[in-house]
């Protein structure tokens, strides 16, 4: 089912695809498909949900083979290049805004405890990287985080317009964000981060990818269950 939605999502688009489409594609009767999710919403939200750990899953592969991966700037380039390139993000996080804003509404009622989390694994990344003297202290973690998520939203919002003055290369448009974030957050003279450092880190990030896991199977089992429970 959720290869099936991903697949219709990337060829017709979030507003073409119904439930039946996705189970006609998957082989299956509707029925079984909403026996697991009770809407359109939920079902393309655990199909990202899934996509979303193998973002985070790449976060940490990234830190362990180059400790600069850590740094806000570094990971932020690296991820707007990550997510071009894979053909269910790019017209996800880079073009339909409708889809954007119903997933949220549903994110925000049934993801909660998963987004405290990630927030939660921020703030503790951010400190550390202030602890190593990587990351300036004249803001708070709170504002440099803002700052990173607003910069990151402005460059993927403006992506799909091509804009004249946008650089055609992708690699060069990720590198202005990475440009940009080094001069709001990095100390001139700020060290390298450590392999120990970054090892850290991806830890953080790894014990994310339980919750996730956990999280899809919440999903996928509670709304099955819900709907035995109403026959």
């Amino acid at each position: 089912m959720l290869d099936a939605a991903a697949e219709l999502l990337v060829r017709w688009g979030y507003r073409r695809v119904t439930i039946e489409d996705v189970a006609a594609h998957a082989g299956i009767g509707k029925g079984t498909v909403y026996l697991h999710f009770h809407t359109k919403e939920a079902l393309f939200l655990t199909a990202l949900l899934r996509g979303y750990r193998s973002v985070v899953a790449g976060m940490v592969e990234r830190m362990r083979a180059d400790p600069e991966e850590v740094l806000p700037g570094r990971m932020v380039r690296s991820l707007f290049v990550a997510l071009l390139s894979d053909p269910v993000a790019r017209p996800v996080y880079f073009g339909d805004t409708e889809m954007l804003g119903r997933l949220a509404k549903e994110a925000m009622n049934t993801l909660g405890p998963l987004r405290q989390r990630g927030i939660e694994l921020n703030r503790l990344h951010y400190e550390l990287l202030r602890e190593a003297g990587l990351l300036r202290t004249d803001r708070t973690v709170a504002a440099q985080h803002y700052l990173v998520q607003a910069v990151g939203a402005g460059f993927w919002y403006l992506e799909p317009f091509e804009l004249p003055s946008a650089p055609a290369d992708p690699a060069e448009r990720a590198e202005l964000q990475e440009y940009l974030l080094v001069a709001a957050l990095e100390p001139a003279d700020r060290p390298d981060p450590t392999v120990e450092l970054a090892e850290t880190v991806a830890q953080l990030y790894e014990s994310l990818l339980d919750a996730v896991d956990e999280e899809l199977r919440r999903r996928i089992r509670s709304d099955g269950a819900s709907e035995e429970r109403n026959r």
